[in-house]
């Protein structure tokens, strides 16, 4: 059975470039506005709900089935939800924001990384409706971050 695990690296490189930026960001800087009324705290936090949504999924799939795990999202279904969680993900302490987001990219990628073959190869099968690739949307996120920074 031929399984394709490239999504393990990619993670894990934009995990270890999540922990670099967030141990050496200082906590005002965590707090520093982004566009749309965003701060790097609230991104990290975005990053943070969307990467325990998916551990969330892959532990409904273990326990009940592919069938307990919904399509993948419209992108107008993910707007109104990033929205809808902004308030909360920028009422958190931004230091704490940092430190979950890395601890939850750590269990996810982990989880990901162990999943049986038989997994992987269905959820392929399925049109990946567990997206395993994390680093794809951390990147996008850590880019935006670092363009920020640098203005």
């Amino acid at each position: 059975m031929n399984v394709d695990r490239s999504y393990v690296a990619e993670n894990d490189g934009q995990r270890e470039r999540l922990r670099a930026l967030t141990a050496r960001l200082s906590d005002r800087e965590l707090g520093r506005s982004l566009d749309a009324g965003w701060t790097i705290a609230g991104v990290l936090g975005h990053l943070a709900f969307w990467d325990q949504r998916l551990l969330v999924l892959l532990e409904r799939w273990e326990r009940e089935g592919p069938s307990a795990v919904p399509r993948a999202l419209d992108h107008a279904v993910v707007d109104w939800i990033n929205d809808a969680a902004k308030p909360l993900l920028l009422a958190v302490d931004p230091r704490r924001a940092a430190d979950v987001a890395l601890a939850i990219a750590e269990a996810v990628d982990r989880k990901a990384r162990t999943l049986p073959d038989e997994f992987v190869v269905r959820n392929a099968a399925a049109g990946n409706p567990v997206n395993l690739l994390r680093a794809q949307h951390r990147r996008e996120h850590l880019d935006e971050i670092e363009r920020a920074l640098t203005r």
